[in-house]
């Protein structure tokens, strides 16, 4: 099949679903929890946050129009670490210190997630297009992304492509439930606030996580637990070469 006509069929499935896949697989991957990692030691949760996959989708294709919403992600190789010496500048004085930081060693996940508009952007009105965005989503990830993809920290370099959720074998296929307890899912900007108390602020969300057969189904911001960081203001962007620029 070419990819002209892949592109048309995926684009079809995601319109007629309202939903798109995709799978995302590297060597390395770091999910690090931002409360408990401001030290030199980094420790990597076993599974992907919220937060992380929404960047993966980010990286993939993303407008001020939209926001991505991550609905669940399936876990297909073993959870494994491996822990790493690490060389960072000492904080006080010159030199170096060790840190260790433990990463996930070779991941793969399925992913499923569906863009809402940003009503924060009212400006972006005329560009709620769903076929649009979904056809542009599908060209890009048949490219491998319009950015550079990280699971989590940016030396975790990943690869996307297309794929149907829940297709194949996975490792934790028939694991049963496995409770993963609370863990930091991610935050939520002014630029994508849904409430009154996240509006003007950058809010810190954390949520329970419990895994299915391998597959984790994450709740939405706006039913997660909140923790008000700090107020922020809403991003202004521009239109600069026909992209969408951060000018404040």
């Amino acid at each position: 099949m070419s990819v002209k006509k892949e592109k048309e069929e995926l684009t079809k499935k995601y319109c007629r679903e309202g939903l798109v896949d995709f799978e995302v697989r590297g060597e390395m991957a770091l999910f690090a929890d931002p409360i408990t990692s401001v030290g030199g030691e980094k420790t990597t949760y076993s599974v992907p946050t919220y937060e992380a996959l929404k960047g993966v989708a980010k990286s993939i294709y993303w407008k001020p129009t939209f926001t991505w919403v991550i609905d669940r992600v399936r876990i297909l190789n073993e959870v494994r670490t491996e822990a790493m010496g690490v060389k960072l500048p000492r904080i006080y004085g010159d030199g170096q210190d060790l840190a260790n930081y433990t990463y996930l060693t070779d991941v793969r996940y399925q992913v499923q997630a569906h863009l809402i508009w940003n009503q924060n952007r009212p400006e972006y009105e005329q560009d709620r297009n769903l076929a649009k965005h979904y056809g542009i989503f599908a060209k890009s990830v048949l490219k491998g992304g319009r950015l550079p993809v990280f699971l989590g920290k940016s030396e975790c370099c990943a690869e996307v492509s297309p794929c149907s959720f829940g297709e194949g074998e996975g490792y934790y296929d028939h694991s049963g439930s496995i409770s993963l307890g609370y863990l930091y899912h991610g935050i939520t900007y002014p630029d994508e606030a849904y409430s009154e108390e996240t509006r003007g602020k950058l809010t810190l969300d954390i949520a329970p996580v419990t895994m299915v057969d391998g597959v984790i189904d994450f709740l939405p911001p706006e039913q997660c637990m909140h923790k008000t960081i700090r107020e922020e203001y809403l991003k202004i962007f521009e239109q600069k070469g026909g992209q969408d620029v951060i000018t404040e």
